[in-house]
C-alpha cells in the first residue's frame, strides 16, 4: 500500500508537523543535555574511584545523542520523547509502518551529518511535500501526527 493512495490529501497526516518538530527538537536537546550532564558526573566519580583508570569511559559521551535518537526510533512509539510530547511519530513513507533498523540508522546518521555541516540542509523541509528533511527523504521515513494516523486507522484508511 502506498502512502499517497489511502490518503487523498497528504496534508491530513502532516498538518502542523513542522512547528511541532522544532519544539520537539528543543525538548530533545534539553533531555540529551541532562543525560550527558548526569552521565558525565557518574563517569567523573567513576574515574576518581578507579584512581584515573575510569576516565577512559568518558569516550562514550559523544555516542549518547546518537543512541538517544536511534533507540527512540526503534522503540514502540517510533518517536523521541520530544516527538511523543508533541504528538508525532516517525513512519515508513510507503506503508506507514514503524521504521526498520536500517532506516532508523540511516536517518540518525544523516541527521547528525546535517547538524555537523551547520544544519543548514534542514531548510529543505520548508520546500518538500509533507515537510520532509533530507534525512527523511533518503531513509524513506515521514514524520506524521499520531492523532491523524489513528483517525485514518479508525476510518479504515490504513
Amino acid at each position: 500500500m502506498s502512502f499517497g493512495t489511502p490518503y487523498p490529501d497528504r496534508y491530513f497526516l502532516t498538518e502542523g508537523v513542522m512547528s511541532r518538530r522544532c519544539i520537539a527538537w528543543v525538548f530533545d536537546a534539553f533531555l540529551i543535555a541532562v543525560l550527558l550532564f548526569a552521565l558525565w558526573w557518574v563517569l567523573v566519580m567513576f574515574g576518581f574511584l578507579t584512581f584515573g583508570l575510569g576516565f577512559g569511559a568518558m569516550a562514550i559521551l559523544p555516542f549518547v545523542p546518537f543512541c538517544y535518537h536511534f533507540l527512540s526510533l526503534l522503540g514502540a512509539s517510533s518517536a523521541t520523547p520530544g516527538q511523543q510530547m508533541m504528538g508525532l511519530t516517525v513512519r515508513r513513507d510507503y506503508d506507514l509502518g514503524p521504521p526498520t533498523g536500517l532506516q532508523a540508522l540511516i536517518s540518525v546518521l544523516l541527521f547528525y551529518l546535517t547538524l555537523a555541516t551547520s544544519g543548514l540542509l534542514l531548510v529543505v523541509a520548508l520546500f518538500t511535500t509533507s515537510h520532509r528533511t533530507l534525512h527523511d527523504l533518503v531513509s524513506g521515513l515521514v514524520v506524521v501526527r499520531v492523532r491523524a494516523l489513528t483517525a485514518g486507522a479508525g476510518a479504515g484508511l490504513l
